[in-house]
């Protein structure tokens, strides 16, 4: 049994986490069949949009601390040598859209990976919690992301306490994008990439990779980065297809070139 599965359908990838009988905790073998999934997502030009998801009652309970060997990467030489792993999680450059379609308790390392994603739509009996300060030991990635996309009193409220917010207050701080019923989830995530799916693949990704790189830039330099990228999305086949279609009154027929 893999301990992700990947699903691709009408250009829009599925990534499971499999492991319902640890409650898909995070031990060195899921987290590398994961990153092999981010990286076959990534490299996949028929895979437009993906969601993130999870088989069972509980979305992801952290890391394992029962089988935790590789579960954080391991590296060679001196501390402050430590690469940053080229994990979703933990960086990789990822500029098509994703998903996280959450059910049930979101802990540690599962919070970090839909910290990731563009949208993240919940069911009502999730919660979210960074459980690491109540274990003596800090969070690191959570701590930078968090505070990027949450006020920074909310952002502490989870990293500082190590409590459970609930599926409600994640909506309301802004963590949880859409809160659906249980039974609606899986259908609210695939409804809304196939909406995603409607628009040029390559063109959001140019549009997610400014909007990415350029946070911490200037004015100039991020305007100067946004007309370069324009400039590369002009001599695709897509732009000509979007000219075309609305010439012709018709739905485009994107193809990702």
């Amino acid at each position: 049994m893999s301990l992700v599965t990947y699903e691709l359908d009408d250009h829009i990838a599925t990534i499971t986490l499999n492991r319902p009988e640890a409650r898909n905790a995070i031990n060195g073998a899921l987290r590398q069949h994961l990153n092999a999934a981010w990286d076959r997502f990534r490299d996949d030009e028929d895979a437009w949009v993906g969601i993130l998801t999870a088989n069972g009652n509980v979305f992801c309970a952290g890391g394992d601390l029962k089988d935790g060997e590789g579960s954080v990467g391991t590296f060679g030489g001196t501390f402050w040598e430590k690469p940053t792993i080229n994990s979703f999680e933990s960086g990789m450059e990822l500029f098509k859209p994703t998903i996280a379609a959450v059910n049930g308790p979101c802990v540690g390392y599962g919070v970090t990976g839909i910290l990731f994603c563009d949208f993240v739509i919940a069911s009502t009996t999730a919660t979210f919690s960074f459980p690491e300060v109540t274990l003596g030991t800090p969070t690191i990635v959570g701590a930078i992301r968090l505070p990027e996309r949450l006020r920074w009193a909310d952002a502490m409220e989870l990293l500082l306490t190590g409590a459970p917010m609930s599926a409600e207050r994640a909506k309301e701080v802004g963590l949880v994008w859409k809160l659906v019923e249980p039974e609606e989830l899986q259908a609210q995530a695939r409804a809304w990439a196939q909406t995603l799916t409607r628009a040029a693949p390559l063109a959001q990704r140019a549009t997610k990779e400014v909007a990415w790189r350029t946070a911490n830039m200037g004015w100039i330099e991020s305007v100067r980065f946004g007309e370069t990228m324009r400039k590369v999305a002009a001599a695709t086949e897509d732009v000509a297809e979007g000219i075309r279609a609305w010439q012709q009154k018709r739905a485009p027929q994107w193809r990702g070139r």
